[in-house]
């Protein structure tokens, strides 16, 4: 398997802090963010399969070989990081953290959750009828699906903080697409996932941060993920499913007190 595009930002320092994207974005989304984090670490970007650089590879499509891929691509670069997954990027994590721990320092869960649609047991989740639309739309390949997406990640936020937040999404994506069917792969393991057996064998220092107002993880789902995980919970007030680009100082700020605490 080929290994995944990424970028490295600042000198070693000490600690290698690697940062995974969401669905349907790219490495590009934390732009903004990786200045901040740069000057105390060394940061490792990594667009995940199918999106951004990275190629889409149809022979390894299911969530552990996915996985798999991104452990792979790492395992070339360092030895010992601290892994940051924001949304699908945080299942991704989680993933790694139950099949490959030993390079795994620590672990940044952003705007995510276990299991993404409601469930018997599992009340925090999301209502089907959003992937359901998603998906027909992508089918029909109506071009305005993804930035439908992207507008909910924003909703919730004071106008001028969403229209800056928008801007940088939309950015991102027109970067890099991503490959339909690693989005048609991503929206399937959001909908049949759930990670909530493997939360209890995680033996890393966790810190889960949510936005009070996202309207695609909702906050209690990330608190619940954190109780299940035994993990330390950060919910950022005015921000929706991108705390790090609404409020990237304090993010970044946050970020180093938990590392370096």
């Amino acid at each position: 398997m080929a290994a995944l595009h990424y970028e490295i930002h600042g000198r070693r320092r000490g600690r290698d802090l690697v940062l995974l994207h969401g669905w349907s974005l790219n490495l590009r989304v934390f732009d903004e963010l990786t200045p901040l984090l740069a000057r105390r670490f060394r940061v490792i970007a990594v667009d995940l399969p199918g999106h951004g650089g990275s190629d889409w590879n149809p022979h390894a499509a299911t969530p552990a070989a996915q996985a798999w891929r991104v452990h792979e691509t790492l395992a070339a670069l360092t030895e010992r990081y601290a892994l940051l997954g924001w949304s699908l990027g945080g299942q991704f994590a989680l993933d790694l953290a139950a099949a490959v721990p030993a390079p795994i320092e620590a672990l940044i869960l952003v705007s995510t959750t276990p299991r993404f649609l409601a469930a018997p047991g599992w009340p925090f989740g999301t209502a089907p009828t959003l992937l359901a639309r998603l998906a027909e739309k992508l089918r029909r390949a109506d071009p305005a699906a993804l930035d439908e997406f992207l507008q909910l990640q924003v909703r919730g936020l004071t106008p001028r903080r969403a229209q800056r937040v928008l801007k940088v999404l939309r950015g991102a994506l027109r970067q890099g697409a991503a490959d339909p069917a690693a989005l048609a792969h991503g929206l399937e393991r959001l909908r049949e996932a759930d990670l909530r057996p493997a939360l209890a064998a995680l033996r890393r220092p966790t810190l889960v941060i949510a936005g009070s107002h996202d309207r695609i993880v909702r906050p209690n789902a990330s608190r619940a993920l954190a109780a299940l995980a035994d993990a330390t919970y950060l919910e950022f007030a005015e921000a929706a499913h991108a705390p790090f680009l609404s409020h990237p100082q304090r993010f970044a700020e946050e970020l180093e007190g938990f590392l370096h605490g």
